[in-house]
């Protein structure tokens, strides 16, 4: 059982399905300490996770050539998870997952297969059939990276009624209309060539949009008109410190601006950092303050969890925690790690 001073969490490995690929860890919100509380057997490369509202089921893409997508109830008392199915994405190595605020529909983006779906829900949280699904055409400036569509996240917007799909192969994020469960373009934003959108983040205000490029390494501002998808870019800033040079391993990578609405999170993969921007909070304009040392190789994904910050370090297998100065911002290591094969996604329950 979990103390009450533990906050729990799911990770999301690189694993086979015959190791326990979704693990559960518990947070203790005063030290930084972390735990393993157990793990799931069953799915291969679970490297996105999503949590509902209700904390009632897990679901998890299934990374590989012939892409699925699972779900999980989750036990009340113990949090274990229980398969309730799984179904094919219908494209290769899916990469994200997510819900649409009224819990009815599951949305999920192939990076290989260049295609995005939907899936409507049962009342037990379980996967209907696919209701819709888009492919992207074209490609981008850079050969060895954007030589085709690669769609890296699919993020619905507040009401539901539309998803934001960041296209890393072709420098754009597609807008789309979620009508009957079906997806019907809206707009499409344009990225400079060999951007590379990754992920975003929304502002808690909504008057302001993140967007991390992992190719050029930078963060796009956006002024965000709500429904109507018309994003105005602002601001192109580096996730890297300015006497940086940066080689082919560099690459940003996740993005999370904090409930207070002051401070914005940048993983950065090479140069192994989390970085901490400000945030204007009349321009939502970010200024670069502060690069820490992740704790480990390859911080592909990384949570806040009040007042902490958990890094998923891919590449040398660890999860390392960070308090928050809730004066600054900055990142203070609390010494603290878990030890744990390939940690790639974390999702607070």
């Amino acid at each position: 059982m979990h103390q009450p001073n533990e906050v729990l969490f799911y990770i999301g490995t690189y694993n086979t399905e015959k190791e326990e690929a979704i693990r559960l860890g518990a947070l203790n919100k005063d030290t930084g300490e972390m735990r393993m509380m157990g793990g799931t057997r069953g799915i291969e490369n679970p490297s996105y996770l999503a949590v509902n509202a209700s904390g009632t089921v897990l679901y998890a893409v299934s990374e590989k050539d012939q892409g699925e997508l699972h779900a999980f109830a989750i036990e009340s008392s113990s949090k274990v998870l229980r398969s309730l199915g799984s179904r094919p994405t219908g494209g290769g190595s899916p990469c994200y997952v997510s819900i649409a605020p009224q819990g009815n529909y599951i949305f999920a983006a192939n990076y290989m297969g260049g295609n995005v779906n939907v899936f409507p829900l049962n009342g037990d949280g379980s996967l209907q059939e696919m209701s819709s699904q888009v492919k992207h055409e074209g490609s981008g400036i850079r050969e060895d990276r954007q030589e085709a569509p690669h769609p890296h996240s699919v993020i619905p917007d507040k009401t539901g009624e539309h998803v934001l799909v960041c296209d890393l192969g072709l420098d754009q994020i597609v807008f789309y209309r979620v009508e009957e469960g079906k997806l019907v373009t809206h707009r499409e934003v344009e990225l400079p060539p060999g951007s590379g959108p990754r992920h975003l983040a929304v502002h808690p205000s909504g008057q302001w949009i993140y967007l991390v490029n992992e190719l050029n390494n930078t963060v796009t501002v956006f002024a965000s008109d709500g429904q109507q998808g018309n994003l105005k870019i602002l601001q192109n800033v580096s996730t890297l410190p300015e006497h940086y040079t940066a080689g082919s391993d560099d690459t940003a990578a996740d993005i999370h601006v904090s409930s207070c609405g002051r401070y914005l999170y940048v993983s950065n993969r090479g140069h192994d950092s989390i970085a901490l921007f400000h945030i204007d909070n009349a321009t939502g304009l970010l200024e670069a303050e502060d690069w820490v040392i992740s704790g480990g190789r390859t911080p592909r994904n990384f949570v806040l969890i009040g007042g902490m910050l958990l890094a998923a370090n891919q590449n040398s297998d660890n999860i390392v925690s960070f308090r928050i100065d809730s004066e600054t911002g900055r990142l203070i290591p609390t010494g603290n790690e878990l030890e744990l094969k390939a940690p790639v996604c974390l999702k607070v329950l």
